[in-house]
């Protein structure tokens, strides 16, 4: 599972990683630097889209944190369709169709998870934060979808995961993926589920380090979330 992550980077270090054509004006505000982001939030994601009948244009565009199907009633549902399980992301009908053609990369830092723990005698929720170990980001695979509510359309977001590696499995055991080829997982003209999958991964090299609980309170947020501290704090 993935339920909270931090993203810092600015709009035009994403234009830069992953050659972004055009900035939406939603995608610029929700690309600011930010260390709990959680379900229903507004989150920047890469995405592909067609002009016409062969233009593809890269953009950063910003999504809501919590997929709505198409053909929801309502949004009621959207903070527990924050994670799609790459074993049945091409077969849900939650998902299938965003799989298809509506796939996107989510810029991060790291992602959080909890286990329990006991200190001082008393048991607690405790956060790690889950990072590269050599340094940089990390690029989320998810899929995306529109709904048309009541007061017009809204575009949502899925992180696709997968059982935990081994090297992070003892924290918790799920995990986000990437991807190998940027290029073609953002493609909208790739509509081949087993092609799409087959592009998918476990995020590779990832440090847990355990942090301050201050992250389990949403509220709070601060580059002092991911920073590392000892054993018993």
């Amino acid at each position: 599972m993935c339920g909270r992550f931090a993203s810092s980077a600015t709009p035009d270090e994403v234009v830069e990683r992953f050659a972004v054509h055009e900035v939406t004006e939603d995608g610029r505000a929700a690309c600011v630097p930010r260390y709990n982001i959680a379900p229903t939030d507004p989150v920047a994601a890469v995405v592909e889209r067609l002009d016409g009948e062969e233009s593809v244009t890269r953009k950063l565009v910003g999504l809501r944190w919590g997929l709505v199907p198409s053909w929801s009633r309502d949004a009621a549902g959207a903070a527990r369709l924050i994670n799609a399980r790459a074993e049945t992301v091409a077969e849900k009908p939650s998902f299938r169709k965003a799989f298809a053609t509506r796939r996107c990369l989510v810029p991060a830092d790291g992602y959080y998870e909890w286990r329990p723990e006991t200190l001082d005698g008393r048991p607690v929720k405790q956060p790690y934060f889950l990072r590269p170990g050599g340094g940089g980001g990390l690029a989320l695979a998810g899929i995306y979808e529109f709904w048309r509510g009541p007061d017009g359309w809204h575009s949502t977001l899925a992180i696709i995961t997968t059982t935990a590696s081994d090297e992070v499995g003892w924290v918790h055991d799920r995990m986000p993926m990437t991807v190998t080829d940027t290029d073609a997982w953002l493609d909208p003209v790739l509509e081949d589920p087993r092609s799409a999958h087959s592009l998918l991964v476990p995020l590779p090299g990832l440090e847990p380090v355990r942090v301050s609980r201050a992250v389990n309170q949403v509220g709070h947020d601060g580059p002092e979330l991911v920073v590392p501290v000892p054993d018993g704090e």
